[in-house]
Order: C-alpha cells, then structure tokens, then sequence
C-alpha cells in the first residue's frame, strides 16, 4: 500500500472512531456496543431510543457540518490564494445569524419551528447575492478576490451590527436563544434535518470535487490558469455558488461553528 492510501485510510478509521465516541458520550452510558444490538433490534427500547433518534442523528449531523465546512474551507483558500481563509469570510455566517436572530426574536422559532433553519438559510444567501453582486459591479469583466474579501469584511460588519440592534431590544429568552444559536449546537439534530441537509450539501460537494483540476492551476495565479486552459471566471463563480450554499445550509443546521473551516484542510494537507 502506498503513502496516500494508507494515510487516507487512517483518516477513515479516525473518522470512524470519532462517529463511535460521538454515540457513546452521554448520561446514559450507552457504548458502540449497545449502538450494535439496538440496530440489531436486540438493545431495550428506552436504549434504543436514545441511540437511534437522538444520538446517532446528532453525531450524523455533526459528521456532514465537519465534512461541509471543511470542503468549503479549503475551496476558499484555494480560491483567495490565502491560507487564513475560512467558510465564513465573505459574511454568509453573519447574513445567516441575522435571519436566525430575527426569527427567535419575532418569535416565529417558537411557532414554526422550521423557521429557524429557513431563515438562518434565506439571510446567507442573501449575504452571498450581496458580496457577488458587489463584486460583479466592481469589476464585471472578473471576480476580483481583494474586491471579494473587502465586501465580506464590510457586509459581515453591518449584519453584526443588525445582529447586536435586534439582540438589545430582544427580550431575555430570546436573547438567551439567540447566544446559544450563535455558538453552534446541534441538540435539535433529527433524521429529517439530517437528510434534508445530506440532499443539499451532496451535490454542491460533487460539484467542488469536480473543480479540483482547476483548483489546482488557479493555485499558481489567475493568469497561468487561464493560459492552462481552465475558464476562471466561469469556475471561480460555480465554486463560489456551490461553497456558499454548502457554507448556508450548514449554520442552518447547526449554528455559527468556528475553526473547523480553518483547521481542517491544513491538517488534511499534513496527514
């Protein structure tokens, strides 16, 4: 076996290990073991119960958030030529929280509570039209990546601040709500989110892998990968799509979660 598979498949089985821990941490003290016999259907019902529908949907979750954010992470290093760049750098996390805020402050989480991921949904796409929009005015013939950051770093700044407007005048349950959205949670984890966000982080994932090639040249500078034969406009618009949606349908799910989009494609590049 060579170097990278055998490094592939220590990744494999480390991901595997971490899913077996994520099941087995909890009050009831339910291990892999138990995991076994109640998808076996030999486990007591109230163990089976727990495994199935609150940890085994969680850990599944937390498993497609890691695997999202990482893929979108390393398409925008990639793309911005800048190794400190995460998924969140052209404002879709803040565009996202002000969509969640505003639902748990209108109180519509509590009646509707799909709203909650709707909305946090609707505001990072629209945090993602803003940025492209203004970058397509500011240089239409390409995407320009200074002027890309520069309009993250500004809309990002105005959606906090609607953030921080909204939050002062919520009441203290909502502002408590909205805090704990903000970290990051994955408590309301259930078969149905977890499906519906595998539907559309899958094809947007398939399309960024597809990219690779011109990843790879646009790596070495706008200009040599188009001299390469790779369409660098048409792919840095696709991939940024693609990332963002993924980027959006993942704090819908679970929240604004740091430092994964970071970390992870720079300990892949190392393993």
């Amino acid at each position: 076996m060579t170097r990278t598979p055998l490094r592939l498949a220590l990744l494999a089985l480390a991901v595997i290990g971490a899913f077996a821990l994520s099941v087995s941490f909890g009050a009831s003290g339910l291990g892999p073991g138990d995991l076994l016999r109640a998808l076996s259907g030999d486990a007591d019902p109230t163990a089976r119960a727990i495994l199935l529908q609150l940890r085994l949907p969680r850990a599944a979750l937390a498993a497609l958030i890691g695997a999202a954010l990482g893929i979108t992470g390393c398409t925008f290093q990639a793309l911005l030529r800048n190794p400190l760049a995460e998924p969140y750098v052209l404002g879709i996390s803040g565009g996202a929280a002000v969509g969640a805020v505003a639902v748990l402050v209108t109180g519509l989480g509590v009646a509707l509570p799909w709203m909650l991921p709707a909305g946090a949904f609707l505001g990072a796409v629209a945090a993602m039209m803003l940025v492209l929009e203004v970058a397509r005015r500011a240089s239409p013939a390409r995407m320009d990546t200074r002027v890309l950051i520069l309009s993250g770093v500004i809309i990002g700044a105005f959606f906090n601040a609607i953030i921080l407007l909204m939050l002062t005048l919520a009441d203290v349950e909502s502002f408590r709500s909205a805090i704990f959205w903000m970290m990051g949670n994955l408590t309301g984890a259930e078969w149905a989110s977890t499906g519906l966000l595998a539907v559309l982080l899958v094809p947007g994932a398939l399309v960024l892998l597809s990219l690779a090639r011109a990843f790879n040249l646009l790596s070495r500078g706008e200009e040599v990968a188009h001299y390469l034969g790779a369409s660098v406009h048409r792919v840095k618009l696709t991939a940024y799509l693609a990332a963002s949606l993924m980027v959006g349908a993942a704090v819908a799910a679970g929240g604004v979660i740091g430092f994964v989009g970071l970390i992870v494609p720079h300990a892949v590049r190392l393993a």
